[in-house]
């Protein structure tokens, strides 16, 4: 039969690992969360990344436009292509008869 002393020393032995997995389980817990957390932080940033760029993009685009457009005012080539501005919105540019 064990003795009491032989038995305290087990139950000491059995608590202490125990807790050395428990702490190892919560690191790893910790580890897991903190993974967790870098990798939303990092998609976050991509797609912040991405709308920035796409927002760049659209503003180089329109300052190019813009551009091409003054140029083409500097030599005389500016082609009226918007339907919009025509006097009366009349497709054959002929005046309304005033009465």
């Amino acid at each position: 039969m064990a003795s009491q002393q032989d038995l305290s020393y087990k139950a000491g032995e059995t608590v202490g690992q125990a807790q050395a997995s428990k702490d190892d389980i919560m690191s790893q817990l910790t580890s897991t969360q903190d993974a967790q957390s870098a990798a939303q932080t990092a998609t976050d940033l991509k797609d912040q990344a991405a709308n920035f760029l796409q927002q760049t993009g659209e503003q180089v685009k329109s300052m190019a436009q813009g551009a091409a457009e003054a140029v083409k005012n500097t030599l005389g080539m500016k082609t009226d292509t918007d339907t919009t501005t025509a006097p009366n919105n009349n497709p054959t540019n002929n005046p309304s008869p005033t009465i």
